[in-house]
């Protein structure tokens, strides 16, 4: 258990900068598109944000489950085991990112959020990324199940979490969002770090139980 914990330090640690610089970057992406549909003439641009956001959330699922069953894969080779820590570890763990803690964020801002949790209210949706996800984590040997693939599809990951929160934030309660953007970072930088080291990383090894297992 000290080992394990040891890895989730290092690896919170490894990704703390790479986090900061994505939900930057986030921030003036959703800062531009936000300008973008005011050009547009959207008299409620959260109309135009939350079509961006159903976009974001289910890819980022689909990333979330590549790289969380990779990771799985890599050191336990079961397969019913795998999935199960794929589609719980990106629809459970990334909920979290991408809608509770941008939820809690608005309400510690002063706005009226609402709760929109697109697994219950858009199955068919969310669905068909989570499982694509996963089967991609699976069947590609060579790439994901290597440690280069499983940092390249974490990559992806963050970069498109840090996009989702934000458009979560903005989409379904926040108003004037870059007035408290200094704000805005340090919460949607809690957000993004542990939710998706913690679904990348740190939940499948701690469901690892011996390395190598050949199980089927």
């Amino acid at each position: 258990m000290r080992n394990k914990l040891l890895i989730v330090w290092r690896e919170l640690g490894h990704h703390l900068p790479f986090s900061v610089l994505s939900v930057s970057l986030g921030l003036v992406l959703v800062g531009l598109l936000s300008y973008q549909a005011y050009l547009l003439g959207f008299a409620d641009i959260s109309v135009f944000t939350k079509l961006l956001f159903h976009l974001f959330h289910p890819v980022h699922l689909l990333f979330s489950a590549m790289a969380t069953t990779a990771m799985f894969w890599q050191h336990q080779k079961s397969l019913v085991k795998a999935f199960l820590v794929g589609i719980v570890g990106s629809a459970g763990i990334c909920g979290l990112s991408d809608v509770f803690i941008p939820y809690l964020a608005g309400f510690l801002l002063g706005a009226k959020m609402e709760l929109h949790i697109c697994l219950v209210q858009h199955p068919l949706l969310i669905l068909p990324f989570l499982v694509v996800g996963v089967l991609v984590g699976f069947l590609a040997p060579g790439t994901l199940e290597k440690q280069e693939g499983v940092i390249f599809s974490h990559s992806l990951h963050v970069a498109v979490s840090s996009v989702a929160s934000i458009l979560y934030l903005t989409s379904f309660g926040v108003d004037n969002w870059i007035e408290r953007s200094g704000a805005v970072l340090v919460y949607m930088l809690l957000a993004v770090l542990i939710p998706c080291c913690t679904s990348d990383v740190i939940f499948p090894l701690l469901l690892v139980k011996n390395k190598g297992n050949k199980e089927a």
